[in-house]
């Protein structure tokens, strides 16, 4: 570990201890004690406010109320940083009206020669959803839905909501216990547990109108919603066992909810467990046509007859 990349760590690492010793310096980075004994009076130099206790089970502690000095990130920190931050570009997520704000304060950290290699890495690469032809253009798509951030705020006060869907034919209200906000295949969805028909729904932010919190003297508990979400789930009826190809498949494309668990520490097995619902005819066609896209490197371990059906005649229909 290089000296500068030490330095900052040893910095976090103090600074989350009221009272540290040379000695869990020395444990903790695996360094001298004139090595641990030269960075810690770095550190003081740097501004960081340390008070020697004297005595044989002395050590130091950070002064309180005393101002620390300026985060300090490695180079490698900052292309991180930067880098996590291009790849948010056109991802419809909240708080956009920050984006620039938030550029320009990260660029005033940093030294010109750490500004220039991000520069070049701005021009350098891509990520999905960016106008070649023009990086720095965002896209409407990049602008989340207008009600998301009323949503963040409400949950990060309390997961009771009760929150208005525009439905087809209908406005409807649902009072629900936020289970999950997650961003997938371009979508925002709420997972939320129905207070009224005490069951799993999940809507889409898209079909937002209104949100606002729900008031629950006597409600069920958090610990009730999941204990009768857990009797109330439904029984596995499929599972596979993926190799490296269908795994690549599946990263390219899979139904909501469905996902799977790595069996190696390479990635390159997988086993993926699943509900079908058979009698839905519009959800088994989806899954027949999503295993046939999976292709041949999969190992059946467990499927519906009407599933193994459904694929022996799609199958059949090559056959000569």
């Amino acid at each position: 570990m290089k000296k500068v990349e030490r330095i900052n760590i040893i910095m976090r690492y103090i600074n989350n201890r009221a009272h540290f010793t040379i000695s869990e310096i020395m444990r903790e980075f695996n360094i001298s004690r004139s090595t641990a004994i030269r960075d810690i009076r770095e550190i003081e130099a740097m501004g960081m406010p340390l008070v020697a206790e004297v005595g044989r089970d002395g050590g130091y502690f950070v002064m309180n109320n005393s101002v620390l000095p300026t985060v300090r990130f490695t180079d490698n920190e900052i292309k991180a940083l930067f880098i996590a931050f291009m790849a948010t570009r056109n991802q419809q997520l909240p708080y956009l009206k920050s984006r620039q704000s938030l550029a320009e304060k990260l660029l005033g950290l940093i030294s010109e020669n750490q500004q220039d290699d991000l520069v070049l890495l701005n021009q350098i690469l891509l990520f999905e959803g960016t106008n070649p032809n023009n990086p720095d253009l965002l896209d409407l798509s990049d602008l989340p839905h207008p009600m998301l951030e009323k949503l963040i705020q409400s949950l990060l006060l309390d997961s009771y909501l009760l929150i208005t869907i525009k439905e087809e034919k209908a406005i409807k209200s649902y009072p629900i216990y936020l289970l999950h906000l997650y961003h997938e295949k371009g979508l925002w969805l709420i997972e939320g547990f129905d207070l009224k028909d005490e069951k799993k729904r999940i809507f889409p932010v898209d079909y937002l109108t209104n949100v606002k919190p729900y008031p629950t003297k006597n409600g069920l508990s958090k610990k009730k919603i999941l204990e009768k979400l857990s009797k109330k789930e439904e029984v596995i009826n499929l599972v596979l066992e993926l190799g490296p190809k269908a795994i690549a498949q599946f990263k390219k494309y899979h139904p909501l909810k469905v996902s799977i668990s790595y069996t190696n520490p390479y990635q390159t097995t997988a086993i993926l467990k699943t509900f079908i619902n058979i009698n839905n005819p519009e959800e088994l066609t989806e899954i027949i046509n999503w295993l046939l896209f999976l292709g041949g490197d999969i190992e059946v371990r467990e499927v519906p007859e009407e599933v193994l059906e459904g694929l022996q005649e799609r199958l059949c229909v090559f056959c000569p």
